[in-house]
């Protein structure tokens, strides 16, 4: 039996989930019984657990059919870290914006041919239809993670919920403020049609080319 305490829970667990011994989708035992198979106590495993919480590695559930399980947070804790380092100053929103045009330009690039572009479609025709801001800002983030979503690459994805989780504050924030926001939705609209004619029509490069200029666009123009 290893003993110890924090250290010792989170090493082990993360050996496991290394040497393929717990997979995705697995539960994990609970904190009783690997408090008992390490000989540390439930709070140093509680607390190991929160760790892989926080970094996306586990997700926890409470109830009879709940537990930890492994996998499936990634985007969310990327998304974590970026605004805290956001906030830190150690990454700034124009930093972002650029990485963003990285990655969104190989999504599109990659959506080609991929499935999922009946869900963008709807998503954009629900944007043309919402007014308020939040609402509007929560359909945005989830057509262009649909869009990453689409060519088969679980970073590419997890990135870019990642980004659209740092800096959504600062964009709902701007998009309340901006006068002519209803100017502003309506050229946000007709961009997102245009991404999704590309693609529909299987021109990649055009799609990406749409891709960075409605990012960079509403960039400037949200400040």
């Amino acid at each position: 039996m290893t003993t110890g305490g924090f250290e010792t829970a989170l090493d082990f667990l993360t050996g496991e989930i290394l040497a393929g011994r717990i997979s995705a989708g697995e539960r994990l035992p609970n904190e009783r019984e690997l408090a008992s198979r390490l000989g540390a106590s439930r709070s140093a495993v509680r607390e190991a657990i929160k760790v892989l919480q926080a970094q996306g590695v586990v997700t926890s559930a409470t109830g009879r059919t709940g537990g930890t399980t492994v996998g499936t947070g990634q985007g969310v804790a990327f998304g974590r870290m970026l605004k805290l380092h956001v906030a830190l100053e150690a990454v700034s929103f124009a930093e972002l914006t650029e990485t963003r045009v990285v990655l969104e330009r190989a999504a599109a690039l990659a959506a080609v041919g991929g499935d999922g572009l009946d869900e963008v479609q709807q998503l954009a025709d629900q944007m043309a239809e919402v007014q308020a801001p939040a609402e509007f800002n929560a359909l945005d983030t989830a057509f262009h993670v649909a869009i990453a979503a689409m060519g088969n690459n679980r970073l590419i994805r997890d990135m870019t919920i990642a980004i659209r989780e740092a800096v959504a504050d600062q964009i709902l924030q701007a998009e309340r403020q901006i006068p002519g926001w209803d100017a502003l939705r309506e050229g946000l609209v007709q961009e997102h049609s245009g991404i999704v004619a590309a693609l529909r029509a299987g021109e990649g490069e055009v799609a990406a080319d749409r891709c960075e200029a409605h990012i960079r666009g509403a960039h400037r123009a949200l400040g």
